[in-house]
């Protein structure tokens, strides 16, 4: 059995109990979330469903180094027991893209030669993208050709736009929604922004190893772990602490450094545990 449900696969092993099976469980986030409104309720049953898990489990895979380490929290590896599988990608999807920045451009209404700060994911809170419009309207101080682009939806579009004309910047601002095109919208921008909180940490981060395939140019808070980044990555890792004015400066240092083309970082994840052939190796190798 083979559960995905982070601590509350507490609930499928304690279902199968007795039962002459081996049991995985596969922890995919690092915010050890029951999914309860009630906070006594979260706080009571979060260490006794991890110790289920821990004692049940014939084998505990975490999906980074961070993500495993939060959910054995503080408890040894057990060697064989407990490890990191990642996630597989398959490069073809930016391999045959076409980069119409023109087209694009044109298309969403911006200025022939607008610098794209991308943010690609859902707006909520966890992914703080309020905090974008604030170093939009720091880096447009700098650089006034600078716009952000927002791929995705959420609870947070209001306050995104809300933010954007308190700034001033709401013209610079498109919001695109739900999109099935992200390595187009990534092949067409500058740079790509991800301001996740610090605690918890995003458990991976998979549009960040996406983002490297497209040739972009990163931002990442200190909420990301070290595991989605390959070594041709050109980023700079600012805490949100700061505040959007060192984020916008940032960006501009990265500006000025060539980015390894997305060959090099294609043939960098097929070196990695990411390549999708390993990947599925080392799936197949779970069940053995």
């Amino acid at each position: 059995m083979h559960c995905h449900h982070d601590i509350v696969s507490a609930v499928y092993l304690l279902a199968t109990s007795g039962m002459p099976i081996r049991r995985i469980v596969h922890v995919h986030n690092a915010d050890e979330e029951v999914p309860t409104p009630s906070g006594v309720k979260q706080r009571l049953y979060r260490e006794p469903m991890r110790r289920v898990c821990l004692f049940m489990a014939d084998r505990i895979v975490g999906i980074s180094n961070h993500t495993l380490d939060t959910f054995l929290a503080g408890r040894a590896r057990r060697p064989e027991r407990d490890t990191v599988h990642y996630y597989g990608l398959d490069p073809t999807l930016f391999e045959n893209v076409a980069a119409d920045r023109a087209g694009f451009r044109l298309r969403w209404d911006l200025p022939k030669d607008a610098l794209i700060l991308l943010f690609g994911g859902r707006l909520v809170p966890e992914k703080n993208p309020v905090f974008v419009v604030d170093v939009l309207a720091n880096l447009r101080c700098i650089e006034p050709r600078a716009v952000a682009v927002f791929a995705g939806a959420g609870a947070q579009e209001p306050e995104v736009l809300s933010r954007a004309r308190e700034l001033g910047v709401e013209n610079s601002v498109r919001l695109l929604g739900w999109r099935n095109d992200l390595p187009e919208i990534m092949s067409c921008s500058d740079w790509f922004i991800l301001p996740h909180p610090e605690d918890p940490m995003e458990g991976f981060g998979l549009a960040v190893v996406e983002a490297q395939l497209a040739g972009l140019r990163m931002l990442l808070s200190r909420g990301i772990p070290d595991d989605p980044l390959l070594p041709t990555a050109s980023f700079r890792r600012v805490a949100l602490a700061v505040g959007p004015e060192e984020w916008a400066r940032a960006a501009m240092e990265l500006l000025d450094n060539p980015t390894s083309s997305r060959g090099i970082a294609r043939a960098a994840l097929r070196e990695s545990q990411m390549d999708m052939d390993r990947a599925l190796d080392g799936l197949l190798k779970l069940h053995l």
